[in-house]
């Protein structure tokens, strides 16, 4: 028998978008509907991409469609050695990706050289952002 809660009534200046007891603007008024949605923002490797490209061949370009594959594989990877970092961390029972499991995940899924090299360019990155802090 439980009565359910009211809330209270807003005051004038609040109900009209003036400021309210804290001297911040309350809540936007609803925009009225003219049928043009919002574009969502679209996550893109592109920029990074290209930045390494300029690194190793100044003089090559990439087109759109190569630059699809590249962030779809970016995105791939990505994904996986994310999940795999999961799964060490739910196994060491913590709740913390650490550079740690970044290092283990990396180790595991990718082959041979290319790990070594991805190993190594992650202790170089973690210890130049450390220097900087």
């Amino acid at each position: 028998n439980r009565k359910p809660l009211e809330m209270p009534a807003k005051s004038q200046s609040t109900a009209a978008g003036g400021k309210g007891k804290s001297g911040k603007r309350s809540a936007k008024p609803a925009k009225e509907s003219t049928g043009k949605r919002k574009k969502s923002r679209h996550v893109s490797w592109s920029s990074y991409i290209f930045r390494v490209l300029r690194q190793v061949h100044q003089d090559i370009g990439i087109s759109g469609k190569s630059m699809q594959i590249m962030n779809s594989f970016i995105d791939d990877i990505f994904d996986r050695l994310a999940t795999e970092a999961g799964k060490l961390a739910k196994i060491n029972k913590t709740k913390t990706l650490t550079s740690r499991e970044i290092q283990t995940a990396c180790r595991l899924m990718l082959p041979g050289e290319l790990s070594k090299h991805a190993c190594s360019e992650g202790t170089k990155a973690v210890a130049k952002f450390q220097s900087s802090t």
